[in-house]
């Protein structure tokens, strides 16, 4: 079986109408040249640094303009959509950085809440605590769409391969990294990391990224990448500007390569190491 598939690059702008604005074009273009599914980055709805403007643009994920918008234009196009996150307020009050799937018919057959928050001091000065924002999630996920079956990853995600390996026990073909990962991690850890997990699954992994400075002034690595489960690039967006990156999935690779290097498969259990004093 034969999947073609479209990466959205975005430069996200800080409010709901600029997003929206920025991506519909971006999902019409990839459906006008075949894909059936489609995959834009993490925070896909706006992004903003600033805490209080953050909070106070946060609503629901059934509420939100950008998430409505995009639940009418898989309807329209008749394409199923993967938000690759959406940053809503939760149930509880809290704000949660949220994975969506939505089927050709608009409806959401999917959610995923980012697990891992990216809290980090880089070399070059700039800091990061998303634990101060948003709340963690605690449930891996996959999903089916388009006859392929997802496993659900967002940006900060793509370091702790054993998600990833969960996700591949659990069935799924296609690794989804939906990011906005910042520059100096990018240029240094981006390609080398999408490539080790999607070979050490026998898994496609599929990274539609944000690119360029922002509204809010963070910066964007970009380079949107589609890998094959042994490992070769597919197709990259080498650039950080906004586009679209198509690519073919033969999802019977995915077999072959776990056929191949029965790594999942050939894993046993261990105790230890017992630290040193």
């Amino acid at each position: 079986m034969t999947l073609r598939v479209a990466l959205i690059q975005t430069r996200t702008p800080a409010s709901h109408a600029g997003a929206l604005d920025h991506v519909v074009p971006l999902i019409s273009q990839a459906a006008q040249g075949g894909a059936q599914l489609i995959l834009t980055p993490e925070g896909t709805n706006f992004l903003q640094k600033d805490r209080n403007l953050l909070a106070a643009q946060l609503t629901s994920l059934e509420d939100d303009p950008v998430v409505q918008g995009l639940r009418d234009a898989a309807r329209r196009l008749s394409v199923s959509v993967l938000i690759g996150s959406a940053l809503v307020r939760r149930g509880d009050g809290q704000a949660a950085n949220r994975s969506a799937l939505i089927a050709p018919d608009g409806e959401i057959t999917a959610t995923y809440d980012k697990l891992h928050m990216f809290d980090v001091d880089l070399p070059n000065g700039e800091t990061a605590r998303e634990s101060a924002v948003y709340t963690p999630g605690d449930q891996a996920v996959i999903a089916q769409a388009e006859g392929a079956v997802l496993g659900l990853t967002i940006c900060y995600d793509i370091r702790f391969p054993a998600l990833h390996r969960a996700l591949a026990l659990a069935g799924a073909q296609i690794l989804t990294v939906p990011a906005a990962f910042t520059r100096p991690t990018g240029e240094a850890h981006w390609e080398v990391l999408l490539r080790a997990r999607a070979i050490e699954t026998g898994s496609f992994v599929l990274a539609p990224a944000q690119g360029g400075f922002h509204e809010d002034g963070r910066g964007t690595y970009g380079h949107s990448l589609a890998i094959a489960p042994w490992g070769e690039v597919l197709g990259k967006l080498d650039h950080d500007e906004p586009g679209v990156l198509f690519a073919d999935l033969d999802l019977d690779q995915v077999a072959k390569a776990r056929a191949a290097i029965p790594a999942l498969a050939n894993a046993q259990p261990f105790s230890g190491p017992v630290p040193l004093p």
